[in-house]
């Protein structure tokens, strides 16, 4: 009942971290959208595991198929599947490990749910899950260039202790790639590789901040009250994997300034309605206003580590584990696409929502 998203542009994810494949349904895709696998590929090639020595070394191609709902390069307005073989699951490792709760997981919670749970690799809890998001973000980041002209970028701000300097303004895709921690700040990136292959050598792991910027929407989008734009950016990131915290705008510290100094000055200019500062990050009363929408996304360390732990068996009897396999000591690089794609999504379903109803 969990795994689908969106209301117009409605998306359903599917498949676990060890199972035969991992992919996305897409519903209310509009027809005769440009498409290709290529398109979507470019994306997975930017999640994809095995990219540097600061990530998993789980070798996936992550060869993108769809199998439906695109006859000659377009779309048909039918449900397009895309679907992703896994072909380096290694379970073994795991085997050690099966009835026992790994700290911060999600075993206990999966077993005191269902009363069954996948161990090999965390199933359906695993970051594999987010191929389907990442290969329904493409179609959907697709939509928003072609109907609005809508640019959507995340990059890493933030890992650990380290802070980037970069402007949202001006960040672009070029930047971001430049480097395997996708942090435009050429410095602070060198600082953050550092940092996080330091945590791979120790057999810990790190965790940070991702910042996205959406330009280019127009006025008008968003549901007042349950279904504002903020609040469902909010649902769409805090349903990726590893993510413990959320702010639009300001943020929390927007919670340390005066209304006088907080509130965004409305002018004309060239007869649009603009904002001389953008705290609100571009959208007020749930509703976006034509600035910039920025937000942030932060990521907690990852929660297998190498190191030995205290924790309990199915049984409630203390053990140690000490967590063996493939896994990336700061899931920062790989989630920046990631990230991109909830954006995406929900920014494509208010983009349909707002057409469907009001016109525009």
């Amino acid at each position: 009942m969990g795994s689908t998203f969106g209301h117009v542009f409605r998306i359903t994810t599917w498949g676990e971290s060890h199972g035969g494949a991992v992919g996305v349904v897409i519903d209310g895709c509009p027809p005769r959208l440009e498409l290709s696998e290529a398109e979507s590929q470019r994306e997975f090639d930017r999640r994809r595991p095995g990219q540097s020595r600061l990530t998993t070394q789980r070798r996936e191609a992550d060869q993108v198929q769809i199998l439906s709902g695109v006859f000659e390069g377009k779309t048909l307005g039918t449900p397009i599947c895309l679907l992703v073989w896994n072909q380096d699951a290694i379970s073994s490792p795991y085997a050690d490990f099966q009835r026992i709760y790994r700290p911060s997981h999600a075993d206990y919670t999966y077993q005191a749910k269902y009363g069954i749970r996948n161990w090999q690799g965390g199933g359906r809890a695993s970051a594999r899950e987010t191929v389907g998001r990442v290969a329904a973000g493409a179609v959907a980041k697709k939509l928003l260039q072609t109907l609005a002209g809508t640019q959507v970028l995340a990059y890493v701000r933030q890992v650990h202790t380290i802070v980037a300097e970069v402007d949202p303004e001006t960040v672009t895709p070029e930047a971001v790639e430049a480097n395997a921690v996708r942090c435009p700040d050429p410095e602070a990136a060198a600082a953050m590789f550092a940092r996080i292959d330091q945590a791979r050598r120790e057999l810990d792991s790190l965790g940070g901040v991702i910042e996205c910027v959406a330009r280019g929407v127009p006025p008008g989008w968003g549901e007042p009250v349950f279904d504002k734009l903020e609040a469902d950016l909010a649902k769409g990131m805090l349903s990726i994997p590893a993510t413990k915290g959320f702010e639009v705008g300001s943020g929390f510290a927007g919670a340390t300034m005066t209304g006088s100094q907080h509130n965004d000055a409305f002018y004309s200019e060239g007869g649009r309605i603009r904002t001389r500062t953008n705290y609100s990050g571009g959208i007020q009363g749930g509703i976006s206003n034509g600035e910039m929408i920025f937000l942030r996304v932060a990521f907690k360390p990852t929660a297998t580590i190498a190191r030995a732990q205290e924790t309990v068996d199915e049984e409630g009897q203390p053990v140690t584990l000490a967590a063996h396999g493939r896994h990336d000591p700061c899931v920062l690089p790989r989630a920046v696409p990631v990230v991109e794609a909830m954006a995406a999504l929900v920014l494509a379903d208010h983009l349909l929502r707002q057409r469907g109803q009001c016109g525009g």
